[in-house]
């Protein structure tokens, strides 16, 4: 009898699992705020007697350590990882019991990292579930570029014998159950579908569909921008991470909000972007607590800055504070909830600025106004179409090039509106003129915008 819980993180886009039997269990990957992952394991009335870690982590923080810290469990971590803590070093071959019948058993499958660990569950001596980390991900595999430039094809061939290994070893219908490739950066490319299986994978993933040479090839090839918080993460976890502190922070009042902008702090306004254009704070920046927040926000801002958040309700600054803490932004400043107009001095007024759809946009165009277009899509997104005549910034490359975009009423555009929301307020913040487009880039072509692609081809 064996149970495997998925707890999913989808502001990361990751999973952290709880696996066991009837009296104990094992975490695989778990989150910074592991009060979630004790409440799982409350719930089915186990003990935690195995905390795993597939690699060092690249994208969060964890929690495997002070959960095996809380819990008394041993703490697996591959031996090839270098740590400043004491654990369990796990090699490959390297068998541990879970409970009566159920043991975990490590394989190396170095890629996304040199030391990189699946870990299998076996019941009877049967395989049931494999724990694949960064390794083999639903209809992809993990990134090999996140550790050292000069190990990237290297790690990438890896990636790929890895990948055999694991369809070579395993049945076809063991579960394949990844940390990555929900939304992930850490992922090669975006997961196709929910779940899968060793069997499914066979059918579909190029790295057991395509010879090496070429599933390298396209792998490096499709690598996408890496989040600048990432070159934090991996030290943050090989020295340990200290304990949360999720209680509520200080108030601030007007007053306050005012000087930490003066003083050049981030406030962080998470309402919705139709609330934040309606009415906002000045010189504060749009991340919606809804959105991907704990990505973008430290993403963007520059790594230690005070960050003050602004929100309606306590919650959602409670639940702004789980998501910052994962990715090492540990304490904000300082915050506030209520009504906007408490935000603000007395005698000043809340900016705003417009939101408008791409049919707006063209209708601009035909009247001959002039106006800048800015695209703050990344590369990729990009190269398979744009708006004629547009400038092109990504999001993540804003901050540091506000000064580049020409002068004039700036038309921003993502491809939903939540990055357009971000850019917008970043240069609302900056004192320009700014119009964010909230609408899906499809919807640009429709409304008779010209599209074109970087060889000129429309």
């Amino acid at each position: 009898m064996f149970f495997v819980d998925t707890l999913e993180f989808e502001g990361l886009g990751n999973r952290s699992y709880l696996a066991g039997g009837v009296r104990t269990a094992l975490v695989v990957d778990p989150p910074r705020d592991i009060d979630q992952v004790i409440t799982a394991a409350a719930r089915r009335g186990v003990r935690i007697a195995l905390v795993a870690e597939t690699h060092l982590h690249n994208d969060y923080v964890t929690g495997g350590l002070e959960l095996a810290r809380v819990t008394g469990a041993r703490y697996l971590v591959p031996a090839g990882a270098s740590v400043a803590f004491a654990r369990t070093p796990v090699a490959d071959g390297d068998v541990f019991e879970v409970d009566e019948g159920l043991v975990l058993r490590a394989m190396a499958t170095p890629g996304h990292t040199p030391h990189h660990t699946s870990y299998v569950l076996e019941e009877d001596g049967r395989g049931i579930a494999a724990f694949t980390g960064g390794s083999l991900l639903i209809g992809t595999v993990g990134r090999p570029d996140l550790v050292e430039p000069r190990l990237t094809e290297q790690l990438a061939r890896a990636q790929y014998a890895s990948a055999h290994r694991l369809a070579d070893e395993l049945d076809d219908e063991v579960p394949v159950l990844p940390t990555h490739g929900f939304g992930s950066f850490c992922s090669s490319s975006q997961a196709e579908g929910d779940a899968t299986t060793i069997g499914q994978e066979r059918k579909v993933n190029d790295a057991l569909t395509k010879d090496v040479d070429t599933f390298v090839a396209e792998l490096l090839a499709g690598l996408d921008d890496v989040p600048a918080y990432y070159a934090h993460m991996g030290p943050a976890n090989a020295a340990g991470p200290v304990p949360v502190d999720l209680t509520p922070p200080r108030p601030a009042d007007a007053e306050e909000i005012a000087a930490r902008l003066a003083a050049g702090e981030w406030v962080v306004d998470l309402r919705n972007r139709v609330a934040f254009a309606q009415g906002h704070v000045a010189g504060s920046f749009n991340f919606e607590g809804e959105g991907k927040l704990a990505t973008y926000l430290a993403w963007l801002i520059p790594w230690g800055k005070p960050v003050t958040l602004l929100a309606e309700s306590p919650e959602q600054i409670a639940d702004a504070q789980r998501e910052l803490v994962r990715v090492g932004i540990d304490r904000p400043a300082a915050a506030a909830t209520g009504d906007p107009s408490g935000w603000v001095r007395a005698g000043e007024r809340l900016a705003s600025f417009p939101r408008a759809r791409f049919a707006d946009l063209t209708g601009v165009r035909e009247r001959g106004e002039r106006v800048v277009v800015l695209d703050v899509r990344r590369d990729s997104e990009r190269a398979r179409g744009y708006v004629d005549g547009s400038v092109h910034i990504p999001v993540h490359e804003l901050p540091g090039r506000v000064g580049e975009v020409p002068d004039g009423t700036v038309w921003v555009h993502c491809a939903g509106g939540m990055r357009a929301a971000i850019a917008a307020s970043l240069l609302d913040a900056a004192g320009r003129d700014v119009v964010a487009v909230d609408d899906g880039f499809d919807a640009a072509a429709a409304a008779g915008l010209t599209l074109t692609t970087p060889d000129g081809t429309a």
